[in-house]
């Protein structure tokens, strides 16, 4: 799959302070430091691709480009993959309601996602690669899966053959990302494709991990398993495998992706030998209309609806700033005003030709802060106004210009 053209990216001289991120499985604010010196390899949960891009979107990608730019900026090569789940339940019944095959519905919405990317400035990854693309692999990971114990078949009464899960309890991974209790898990796991009730099922939580071919759904040939296609968490695993190798440093997404997905991912990657993500990194969710944007509620914001009625990007990516990326927050038309008010500042600022060291010095200590952009606003509205930026005593003449280092940092640029 072609991913989308970057954006110029001219880092500052390398910093060589390590980014600081909260790592949910640690539950605390950790350095990160690459396993493979001088490299880090981050990999980001890619969408759905139907009802492509809401805010929500925009949020989580924003934040895995904060990251990748924080460590660029310490110093290291970056290496990112991210997938397109294109074979999943949500997207088959919407090509199925709107009479369209599954294949042209995601290439379109695959296409309109990476058009809001190039728009919002985010940098490419690497691997851009879907779940079709990934199927040689993905199955000949579940059947090793299947070699080493790990799977198990439960009847199907509306296919031919059985659909095999994953059993947790033969390595005991569950919960080891998200430390939730059992009761925890159940709030949320049917609502996010689980079938805790499923008879047959040796556990509650165990994952699908080859559905059988039912009548109309799109099927691969698995040897002994037989035809079908794979379940959710096994496939990020194969692409991430594929990609930057296990394990790797970052596992980013929303924090809806906490359990079960990333959960039950490394319990996948841990049934075949070996550790997953070194550290999990969880963006908020954006709520809209007093409920979190979604697309089973309808209550979506669009980026290529916003940039189609003429919002500048740049705003869009000041809005996404003026929030932490672990917070839950609303989507409303004030903050985009207002964003639209602080672009115009920065421009004016940038026209003036108005330097800072200071203010570069803050922008790069806030971004290695666990994303602390609320922080960089701060120095860079103090900028735009000529106010003081504090900068200690001892610290060495640093990088000047300020709109530079905002593109770099914060991938704003502030060319109108």
């Amino acid at each position: 799959m072609h991913s989308w053209t970057s954006p110029a990216l001219d880092p500052l001289p390398a910093s060589g302070v390590p980014l600081r991120l909260f790592d949910t499985r640690a539950g605390r604010v950790v350095p990160i430091l690459p396993l493979t010196p001088g490299t880090a390899r981050l990999y980001v949960c890619g969408i759905t691709p139907y009802d492509s891009t809401h805010l929500g979107h925009a949020a989580t990608y924003h934040a895995a480009d904060l990251m990748r730019r924080a460590l660029h900026d310490t110093g290291y090569q970056v290496e990112t993959a991210q997938n397109i789940t294109d074979v999943d339940d949500p997207l088959l019944e919407r090509a199925d309601r709107d009479g369209v095959d599954w294949r042209e519905l995601a290439a379109s919405q695959v296409e309109l996602f990476t058009k809001d990317m190039e728009s919002l400035r985010i940098i490419a990854p690497e691997t851009y690669r879907s779940v079709s693309e990934a199927m040689e692999q993905i199955i000949a990971v579940v059947r090793t899966l299947h070699e080493r114990g790990r799977a198990y078949p439960v009847e199907a009464n509306d296919a031919a053959g059985p659909d095999w899960y994953l059993d947790l309890s033969v390595d005991g991974a569950l919960g080891d990302v998200s430390g939730w209790s059992e009761e925890q898990m159940l709030e949320v796991f049917a609502e996010r494709g689980g079938d805790p009730d499923r008879a047959g099922k040796r556990g509650r939580f165990d994952p699908l991990l080859w559905r059988a071919e039912r009548e109309g759904e799109p099927a691969w040939d698995a040897a002994e398993l037989g035809r079908g296609r794979p379940g959710w968490h096994v496939e990020c695993v194969c692409i991430a495998e594929e990609a930057i190798g296990l394990p790797f440093d970052i596992q980013a997404g929303g924090s809806d992706l906490i359990f079960p997905h990333h959960d039950l991912s490394a319990a996948h990657s841990v049934a075949l030998g070996r550790p997953f993500a070194a550290a999990y990194a969880h963006s908020g969710m954006v709520a809209h209309q007093g409920e979190k944007m979604s697309k089973s509620l309808g209550n979506l914001v669009f980026v290529h609806r916003l940039v189609r009625d003429g919002v500048d990007p740049m705003a869009i990516r000041l809005v996404l700033m003026a929030h932490h990326y672990r917070s839950d927050w609303e989507w409303s038309e004030q903050e985009l005003e207002q964003a639209t008010v602080r672009l115009e500042r920065y421009r004016d600022a940038a026209r003036r030709g108005e330097r800072c060291p200071a203010t570069v010095e803050e922008m790069r200590a806030a971004l290695r802060d666990d994303l602390d952009t609320a922080r960089a606003l701060e120095a860079l509205d103090a900028w735009a106004e000529g106010r003081p930026v504090p900068r200690a005593d001892d610290a060495a003449p640093g990088p000047d210009d300020v709109p530079a280092a905002l593109d770099a940092l914060f991938g704003i640029t502030l060319e109108s």
